[in-house]
């Protein structure tokens, strides 16, 4: 197949929108006929129908849906290249868009991600949430140039990433002074029917939670699980429950949280890695932020 005329893409991408070529001729100030003939060559290098007439207007087949949803992230992305051009404060400000997977634990995402400050140029970073599917396919659309996550990219399928572990973080039990008084003695035991809030199934943290309270063979009450661990935090600091947290991040836990240690699980750590695309020439803040890891870049096919 010869290379995709985006003039021919746009002009299907517009009719789409306005639902006839009529309209679509009078936003775009050109001959019905234009645009007619633009689609036709269009649906002739796919080998596709992407219309179907319904009514006075047209609607879309089903490979006219297919197309749209790849015309839509195609000319969406361009839109933000602009903006991103037409904003940026100066040639030399370094811009980093980082995903940050719901389940990282957000002082962690801090302390890794202010690394980049420390480079000799300025820099913006540029933040988003999500789940990690979700931050992965924006990454293989080059919206993201990094991810941070709890667990290496999958293996199998096209896009070509790497992961970089960038450490592994010991994990303690926390919660608010009235509940660090009263299940404190004869940790973990004391553990046995605490109301305590746990990340989701979806973090890979979780099952190592499991298996050491399995080990320790202690059932706490578990009042709450959650994707965003922010939000576990909140609902910690209000004493509804104990959490889970890093144990380098305990005095952070206690000034923002008013929490306190109850007591580590040992052999349970928060590991974090950075996932982004595999380029000759890589983003230079991703590699100051992967420099302090000793471990091996991991690659996969996404």
């Amino acid at each position: 197949m010869n290379n995709l005329n985006f003039k021919h893409l746009y002009y299907f991408w517009v009719v789409a929108q306005e639902g006839s070529m009529t309209r679509a001729a009078e936003r775009l100030d050109v001959a019905i006929q234009t645009i007619s003939g633009q689609l036709s060559l269009l649906e002739r290098q796919l080998g596709k129908s992407l219309f179907i007439a319904q009514g006075r207007g047209l609607a879309l087949t089903e490979s006219g849906r297919l197309a749209l949803g790849y015309a839509d992230q195609i000319f969406q992305l361009g839109d933000a290249m602009v903006e991103a051009l037409s904003t940026s404060d100066s040639a030399s400000t370094l811009r980093l868009r980082v995903g940050i997977s719901d389940g990282i634990p957000k002082l962690l995402a801090y302390r890794l991600l202010s690394s980049v400050y420390t480079m000799p140029v300025d820099v913006r970073l540029i933040c988003d949430e999500g789940e990690f599917e979700t931050l992965l396919a924006d990454l293989a659309l080059h919206r993201l140039d990094v991810v941070l996550t709890d667990r290496p990219a999958p293996v199998g399928g096209n896009l070509k990433v790497f992961s970089k572990r960038l450490g592994d973080f010991a994990t303690g039990i926390f919660g608010s002074p009235a509940l660090v008084d009263r299940y404190t003695g004869n940790f973990p035991q004391s553990l046995d029917g605490a109301p305590i809030l746990l990340p989701t199934r979806h973090n890979a943290l979780r099952s190592r939670i499991d298996r050491w309270l399995e080990s320790a063979n202690v059932r706490p009450r578990i009042v709450g699980e959650f994707e965003d661990s922010a939000l576990a935090n909140t609902f910690g600091r209000e004493g509804l429950g104990l959490f889970t947290a890093p144990l380098a991040l305990a005095d952070q836990v206690a000034e923002q949280l008013g929490s306190r240690v109850i007591g580590a699980m040992n052999g349970v750590s928060e590991h974090i890695y950075a996932i982004s695309n595999e380029r000759r020439i890589r983003h230079p803040a991703i590699e100051v932020l992967c420099a302090a890891s000793p471990q091996d870049e991991v690659s996969a096919e996404v």
